[in-house]
């Protein structure tokens, strides 16, 4: 028999998410943060306190430990709070990149980062996309040259969350480099995953991008100019970065879904108020079927799309628990998720905004905030759309169907 019911703990978890979430990040908080630019002082300690920084990461290193089924219910929560996805982004970065970082570190990079990061002392990010280059990892033109027991790295990043975060709290990124020239046919070989810390000598960090959204947090770029990191923060095999690149990138897509399942939560709840209240031609707008119809549609589809998410969390915790299913048979459903569920938050988003006329236009209503953090979904973060739609094909026809082969 099937159970779809959370367990006890799980659900205890969740309450106390919440609880914390509606003192610390209620839409008033949550507008400051996104005219200020930034996350309130103390959140990130508080988070760490709380277990949710890379809380995905063995107890042993520092993390809580916690199945991928948990780590939803946090973006979840999350996501439902701050509809603007500025927490979110911080919490999800370091909880399925730190993960990575984690599976393929050396105790020196789990001693610098991870260990850190776990109580809010460091930040731990992914800093792959390139000027030429975001899906396209095999496209990636930074390099790394090993010397001796020693890297030099030479290249630059951009469109990179948490710069000025990571200046201030210390900590760096999963870089992904050239380390060989790839084999005719194969662009993804030749790669290699890197620990960099940001304070490293040739490192440098451009200044914060004007984002439209997401502005508790920031987003920037680095160059790397003949940066010297030792071996030791090599992440896995070296020529064999592509595929632990794309298991962090996995993570984070899960992880992503699963906050736009909180926002639009939150973003139907508000336009729901609003339109059991509001009045036109002496009944609430809400008896309309025009609003009405379109709210069912929401709500139906979202049941749908939250139930597609804890059953590709439910994979994911399958796979590393037990090896049940492979990395490509979950990779299906993860890009499943993240093809169907950032767009579908965004338009539920929209159609609140709608009913509510020119306040749903104005910064008088939050829901602004939530249109513009799921844009950055939509656009690409963690992968653009049709790349996941790409994967999908692969995965249902067979590599013999890869549209750029």
């Amino acid at each position: 028999m099937i159970d779809f019911s959370f367990t006890e703990e799980q659900e205890l978890f969740r309450k106390a998410i919440h609880e914390w979430c509606a003192k610390k990040l209620n839409l008033e908080a949550v507008r400051k943060m996104d005219k200020t630019g930034k996350m309130p002082d103390g959140l990130v300690k508080e988070m760490a306190d709380l277990g949710l920084l890379i809380m995905t990461a063995p107890e042993a290193h520092g993390g809580a430990g916690a199945d991928w089924i948990t780590a939803c219910i946090a973006a979840e929560e999350l996501g439902y709070a701050d509809i603007s996805c500025a927490v979110p982004v911080f919490f999800l970065v370091q909880s399925s990149w730190g993960f990575v970082v984690d599976r393929y570190a050396s105790e020196d990079v789990r001693n610098a980062v991870i260990r850190p990061a776990t109580k809010g002392n460091a930040f731990i990010g992914i800093g792959t996309t390139e000027s030429g280059g975001g899906s396209d990892v095999a496209a990636f033109k930074s390099t790394g040259k090993k010397v001796g027991k020693d890297w030099i790295i030479n290249g630059e990043k951009m469109y990179i969350s948490g710069t000025e975060e990571v200046q201030k709290m210390g900590g760096g990124y999963w870089i992904t480099v050239r380390t060989a020239p790839a084999p005719p046919g194969a662009p993804h070989k030749g790669l290699t995953g890197f620990y960099l810390p940001i304070k490293t000598p040739g490192v440098e960090v451009t200044k914060r991008f004007d984002d439209v959204g997401r502005m508790g947090i920031s987003t920037g770029g680095f160059s790397m100019k003949n940066v010297k990191i030792p071996d030791s923060y090599r992440l896995g095999n070296e020529n064999e970065g592509f595929y632990p690149t794309m298991e962090g990138f996995d993570m984070a897509r899960l992880l992503i879904a699963a906050v736009c399942i909180g926002v639009t939560q939150r973003v139907l709840e508000i336009g729901m108020d609003y339109i059991k209240q509001r009045k036109a031609f002496g009944r609430p707008i809400g008896k309309f079927e025009g609003i009405q119809f379109e709210l069912a549609d929401d709500w139906a589809e979202l049941e749908a799309m939250r139930s597609f998410v804890y059953r590709t969390a439910w994979m994911v915790d399958e796979r590393y628990k037990h090896n049940k299913f492979t990395p490509l048979e979950c990779v299906k459903y993860i890009s499943a998720i993240k093809l169907k569920v950032p767009p579908f938050a965004m338009r539920a988003a929209e159609h609140a905004m709608v009913w509510m006329g020119a306040y749903g236009y104005s910064q008088e209503c939050p829901i602004d905030m939530a249109w513009r953090g799921l844009m950055s979904y939509v656009i690409g973060a963690e992968g653009a759309l049709n790349i996941q739609r790409i994967v999908i094909g692969r995965e249902l026809l067979g590599k013999d169907f890869i549209p750029y082969k």
